[in-house]
């Protein structure tokens, strides 16, 4: 394996929540694959920097079709609670993803190992979300269709981002990430590593300090924020389908940010910017990095990043005033 520069730091990239599987698309494996592989071409940039890289992703069409089909198949198979799912979701996607991965290294004859961490990550039982289901997960569906699955398969439901309805499940706020120091050590060694899929498989600790799996899903820009301050990362990148933050994102007054601090870009937040639904998550999750002591973050799309990762376009923040 070829030897990182010890001077190059930890990057922390989280993936969009439809980076394997667009809208409109079937979600075949071929989909996923050639996604996939679409993505990986796009992170070279950093990994032929030398960068110390560890990926996140989302999981929400995977565990939502998941969902579905544990809910409408056959009965005689057992039904999987959610948070095996979002485990099945964490393999799959990190298996097209490390595959897509090994194979863009090999065709560029850059030897570097890419390994994928099957994550937990540590949630409050008397979290709130518990008892207030807050998260979308699947396809977004008709009011029709959405309200019959409700009446028929006891959902609770919500119209997302106009975009259509979707299915609400318990998101609780991400206190720890169990793997955290294997993914250091791994990403310092120089391997690419996969990790908290879909935010991470969500479980609690019980009385007696064992740990079980509770049936949530952790919003995976909050997980990743956390990781990334967990790990050490020096800058979190945040990829998604614009190529910076807006104000006034859809009307005549929208401008794009170029560059702000945190305490700025939580000023703008509090004034309701940044829809819950879209682009919030991923503002809470820059600035929460940063206001634990991280020091740079980029949000931006896959078609800018390489601009971006020389000032020359995203969306770039750093703590402080």
């Amino acid at each position: 394996m070829s030897q990182i520069k010890k001077e190059k730091p930890i990057v922390l990239v989280a993936l969009g929540g439809h980076a394997f599987m667009q809208r409109q698309e079937k979600g075949t494996v071929e989909v996923h694959e050639r996604n996939a592989a679409v993505i990986c071409q796009k992170l070279m940039t950093l990994i032929e920097r030398q960068y110390r890289l560890v990926v996140t992703h989302g999981n929400g069409p995977q565990v939502g079709n998941l969902l579905l089909l544990n809910e409408t198949g056959d009965p005689s198979v057992p039904k999987m609670p959610l948070d095996v799912l979002v485990a099945q979701t964490e393999g799959s996607l990190g298996y097209f993803m490390l595959q897509a991965m090994l194979n863009e290294l090999r065709r560029r004859g850059i030897k570097r190992y890419v390994t994928t961490v099957v994550t937990q990550v540590l949630v409050d039982p008397n979290d709130p979300a518990f008892k207030a289901p807050t998260k979308p997960v699947g396809p977004f569906l008709s009011q029709e269709e959405a309200e019959r699955r409700r009446d028929t398969l006891g959902w609770n439901i919500v119209e997302d981002a106009g975009r259509g309805w979707r299915r609400l499940v318990p998101s609780p706020k991400p206190l720890k990430v169990i793997q955290r120091h294997m993914i250091r050590e791994s990403a310092e060694t120089g391997h690419i590593v996969i990790a908290a899929g879909g935010g991470g498989i969500p479980i609690w600790e019980k009385p007696d300090g064992q740990y079980e799996g509770t049936e949530a899903v952790i919003d995976k820009d909050l997980s990743s924020s956390m990781l990334a301050t967990q790990i050490g990362a020096e800058i979190f990148i945040v990829l998604t389908e614009v190529p910076f933050i807006y104000t006034g994102l859809g009307t005549t007054e929208q401008r794009e940010i170029s560059a702000i601090t945190a305490e700025q870009l939580q000023d703008l937040h509090d004034k309701g910017e940044f829809p819950a639904g879209s682009m919030g998550p991923k503002v809470e999750s820059v600035i929460g990095f940063l206001n634990r002591g991280g020091k740079r973050a980029i949000v931006t799309n896959p078609d800018t990043l390489p601009h971006a990762l020389e000032g020359r376009g995203g969306t770039h923040i750093i703590g402080g005033c």
